[in-house]
């Protein structure tokens, strides 16, 4: 069991490295190919080194945006280390120290001359780049410590806040540069925000009516696996007019498909509904990141 222990989490260590580095070169790539060539603002601390950098080219000087990275997103990572969870920042840090560094020595070519396109395909992108930290159990630094700082503490997504957050920052850049590219940029951001939307649930909860005829073992395992509570009714089945049982929980959405495999195997005919919870008031226990 121990041995088991240590394996899954060595897998899970190797998923989060592989997740930070994919992550961080995709970052990069869109930068590069997407947001400079059309001289778009993406959001977050990312959008506020650019925004920086443009303002110096204003009076002929230029800014580092890898070293704006580091610089603004050090601060928040410290500050929300222990709110979140420290390795959870450290690995985000690599992220965010990766992403830093291949600006730097990495030299992608825009592949769209038109404005559109780019606008379309680098959101799309750069909202997989943020997903694909968080679905690793990283993040890519900046308002991603802020928004999931939050989420925490209330138990819901907020990043159409932060995509409210950045539009601020947009409307500065828009007043600054002009209207048209800020426009874009806010397209842009939509895009980047529903497609991390789409792709990272950690904080949807649903319900599971679970119909078995083995209620004692599917409990004692489940309650031995998980931190939520769970309800059991005796039932008949209107078919086979057999004893059965109706267990109903509310867990997080991502941890569905682990806990349908530990039930089914306890009772390999288990039947589980499965049904979104929109409003859940009460207790709920939500796993730390780790």
């Amino acid at each position: 069991m121990i041995e088991k222990y240590r394996h899954n989490v060595m897998v899970r260590r190797l998923i989060t490295i592989a997740a930070v580095i994919g992550s961080a070169l995709l970052q990069t790539f869109v930068i590069q190919s997407f947001i400079r060539p059309a001289q778009l603002l993406s959001g977050g601390f990312t959008g506020i080194a650019i925004l920086i950098d443009d303002i110096a080219s204003l009076y002929g000087g230029s800014f580092s945006i890898s070293l704006g990275i580091l610089v603004l997103n050090i601060p928040v990572a410290l500050l929300c280390s222990r709110s979140i969870s420290i390795r959870f920042t450290f690995y985000s840090m690599i992220q965010v120290f990766l992403a830093s560094f291949f600006l730097k020595i990495c030299n992608f070519q825009p592949l769209f001359d038109d404005l559109m396109l780019n606008v379309l395909f680098g959101g799309f992108l750069y909202g997989i780049a943020i997903a694909m930290a968080l679905r690793g159990n990283a993040s890519t630094g900046g308002t991603d410590f802020i928004a999931l700082y939050v989420s925490n503490k209330t138990g819901r997504s907020i990043w159409e806040y932060v995509f409210a957050g950045n539009v601020l920052i947009l409307c500065i850049f828009g007043y600054m540069f002009g209207w048209l590219y800020a426009g874009y940029s806010i397209l842009f951001q939509f895009v980047s925000t529903k497609t991390i939307s789409a792709f990272h649930h950690r904080y949807e909860r649903v319900t599971l009516q679970i119909t078995t005829t083995k209620a004692e073992e599917i409990i004692r395992a489940y309650v031995s696996h998980c931190r939520h509570g769970i309800s059991c009714v005796e039932a008949m089945g209107g078919y086979s007019h057999k004893k059965m049982y109706l267990l109903h929980t509310v867990v997080s959405s991502y941890e569905v498909s682990e806990i349908i495999a530990l039930l089914r195997a306890q009772d390999p005919h288990i039947i589980v509904n499965m049904i979104k919870t929109e409003n859940f008031y009460g207790g709920f226990y939500q796993a730390p990141m780790e």
